[in-house]
């Protein structure tokens, strides 16, 4: 292991499980942390899922969204794929002196207007404010887009996938038959990294290219920049592992909710070795690995 953080070990990749298995579990670890889902669950009159995240994207404002609204978003989909229904939200900012008042007040606004969306209520808070030049205008506790983040001004402008997704849970289990085995919202280190935590040692997951939803603006970017789809960070979709005869029902109630109308099945497990795999338009296999090094766009 390194001896000094870098960017890599905030991506969500190789160094990011490094960091977390050799570094923080052995500090931290206990019944509830140990399972290392995207929520802890808590006994206390019932069970409670608790998470927090924090919110560095640059620009603060973007096509699609902003920090806030990705801060709601991010905080209410990981409770939302750990099973729970989204209550309650704390919002904790560091400000930097010398951040315009109008652009704190556009940002919290966004926050209001996001969690009203999604059905919950910020009931706590705290805000420091740090010297200028110590915390890049605002850093929120509770992804953009590269065109925005790197100014490579595509025309026109890809829009952020980011969304609350607290309903597309709720909408599978109105059917008591449906069973969800697990569900992610991939952030850091995309599709990829998601598939490549579920896989266990005596399956294999394959996914066909073909039937992955790609927005046709995103696909084209990816193609110019060199980079693979399935790597990008998410903040507005989820990926859902449920048994093959419930796999219908579930597809079509996600298509009737409005974040979940272009829902696919993308592919299946199998009986195998651990590896993670997609099939091509021309039915070749290529690898899934763990992404590495320092992944982008960087949402939070």
């Amino acid at each position: 292991m390194e001896s000094k953080i870098t960017l890599a070990h905030g991506s969500g990749g190789e160094k990011y499980r490094e960091l977390v298995q050799e570094i923080f579990l052995p500090a931290y670890s206990n019944e509830y942390l140990s399972p290392l889902t995207d929520s802890a669950i808590l006994e206390g009159g019932g069970k409670i899922a608790m998470t927090t995240d924090s919110y560095v994207v640059r620009p603060l404002f973007f096509p699609g969204g902003d920090i806030g609204s990705l801060a709601v978003s991010g905080t209410v989909n990981d409770l939302a794929v750990s099973g729970a229904l989204p209550k309650y939200i704390s919002v904790g900012m560091i400000l930097e002196a010398g951040l315009e008042m109008d652009v704190l007040k556009r940002i919290v606004d966004s926050i209001s207007n996001t969690a009203e969306k999604a059905g919950v209520k910020v009931v706590t808070g705290d805000t420091k404010v740090v010297e200028s030049k110590s915390a890049d205008e605002i850093f929120i506790n509770t992804a953009g887009v590269m065109n925005a983040r790197n100014n490579l001004g595509f025309s026109p402008p890809i829009e952020s996938d980011a969304a609350p997704l607290g309903k597309l849970v709720d909408a599978i289990f109105m059917n008591e038959n449906n069973i969800i085995h697990a569900m992610r919202d991939p952030t850091r280190g995309g599709v990829a990294a998601t598939l490549c935590e579920w896989v266990t040692s005596t399956t294999d997951i394959i996914i066909y290219q073909g039937s992955v939803p790609v927005r046709p603006d995103v696909a084209a970017a990816c193609r110019l920049l060199g980079l693979d789809p399935l790597h990008i960070a998410n903040e507005g979709i989820i990926l859902f592992s449920v048994p093959e005869k419930c796999a219908d029902s579930v597809l079509a109630a996600l298509r009737k909710e409005e974040y979940g109308k272009d829902s696919a099945i993308i592919g299946e497990v199998r009986e195998g070795r651990g590896t993670v795999s997609a099939v091509t338009d021309f039915g070749s296999k290529i690898r899934i690995t763990m992404p590495n090094g320092e992944l982008l766009p960087r949402i939070c």
